[in-house]
């Protein structure tokens, strides 16, 4: 099953990642963990400069993203198994928090986005793509036709977006597509200096 993941995500999803960590602009130095790392799709796009964490809750995937790393290459990187909806990384330990195509696949994705907004830096940036509900309703009532097709993909046509982003005191810094054609919504949001835990 993870090879077949493999194989096909990494053609519809790999170029649209690597587009949105290259225009982050991540300094150097930089302290980035990715939640649901999966494969490693996103592997290649991060800079040399930056510390990168990947998690993922499945052996299955991350074995196949550690056959990915090359030790010069990726030196920079190191992927973990655990559970990215009860992380185990203290308050503010990084500067970037990213979800690609993660969100509508856990059970409680409020709970996930809160999770990341914990862990992010104040000032930092958390960066999820992901389908989210159109605010257009009949674009939204058109795509919803989908939604029990996409629920056997694993993902929901239905999550809005501020059901995830505001509640953990996420402020939206930019929303947008990669391509006017694509499901995938790509979200830059900054954590409030003001944020505290549980809030």
């Amino acid at each position: 099953m993870s090879g077949m993941y493999d194989r096909v995500f990494t053609r519809v999803f790999a170029s649209r990642i690597e587009t949105v960590v290259s225009g982050l602009g991540i300094e150097p130095g930089a302290r980035v963990l990715e939640v649901g790392v999966g494969t490693g799709l996103s592997l290649d796009s991060y800079p040399s400069h930056c510390q990168v964490t990947g998690i993922d809750v499945s052996e299955d995937m991350l074995e196949l993203a550690r056959k990915k790393l090359d030790a010069e290459t990726h030196a920079h990187i190191k992927l973990e198994c655990m559970d990215a909806m009860d992380l185990p990384f203290e308050d503010g330990s990084f500067d970037y928090v990213t979800a690609f195509h993660v969100v509508t696949v856990v059970p409680d994705p409020a709970r996930l986005v809160q999770e990341m907004a914990r862990i992010c830096k104040p000032n930092g940036d958390v960066v999820i793509i992901n389908h989210f509900s159109s605010q257009r309703r009949a674009v939204r009532a058109v795509v919803n036709m989908v939604d029990p097709l996409t629920r056997r993909l694993g993902w929901s046509t239905r999550l809005a977006l501020d059901e995830v982003i505001g509640k953990p005191s996420l402020r939206l810094k930019n929303r947008y597509k990669t391509s006017p054609w694509s499901l995938f919504t790509v979200v830059e949001a900054r954590k409030e200096v003001d944020f505290l835990p549980g809030s």
